[in-house]
């Protein structure tokens, strides 16, 4: 067990520190297991931070995003957090005057994100496979796709 954790902490660790060493603008931390975003993340990337535009934690198992993360990947284009436990999203995202897509399928939302409904450039929200009901959806896991 905790040789597995250590395998899951170094894998975090390397593509951290490539997306640092190589300047790209993309943080790929999906099918990483995680619970929580790792608060030594903030650290070892605040020189890269503002160049940060496309990160996936898609497929770990957050329950929350806090208002740390939004604040500190401000310059965020696309966020993917499909496949994890998340049930609503900081007020902060109000905050994200850049996002276009944002991937939250497969977690379990009962209703739409309210913060996301004043992003003005957001062109796709894809809510599919949530616990989202309504009189316009057949049942609960009916996709719930948004494309302007």
């Amino acid at each position: 067990m905790q040789k597995k954790m250590g395998e899951a902490v170094a894998r975090v660790a390397r593509k951290v520190n490539d997306t640092v060493e190589n300047k790209t603008d993309s943080l790929d931390l999906a099918n990483c297991k995680l619970m929580t975003f790792p608060v030594g993340i903030y650290k070892a990337m605040r020189s890269v931070t503002e160049g940060i535009h496309h990160i996936s934690l898609a497929n770990n198992e957050l329950k929350s995003l806090t208002s740390r993360f939004v604040t500190t990947f401000s310059q965020l284009r696309e966020l993917n957090l499909a496949g994890n436990y998340l049930h609503r999203l900081p007020e902060e995202v109000t905050s994200l005057l850049h996002l276009r897509a944002i991937n939250l399928s497969r977690n379990r939302f009962r209703r739409f994100p309210e913060p996301l409904a004043t992003v003005t450039t957001l062109e796709t929200i894809d809510l599919e496979e949530n616990e989202i009901t309504g009189t316009y959806l057949s049942n609960e896991h009916d996709a719930v796709c948004l494309q302007k």
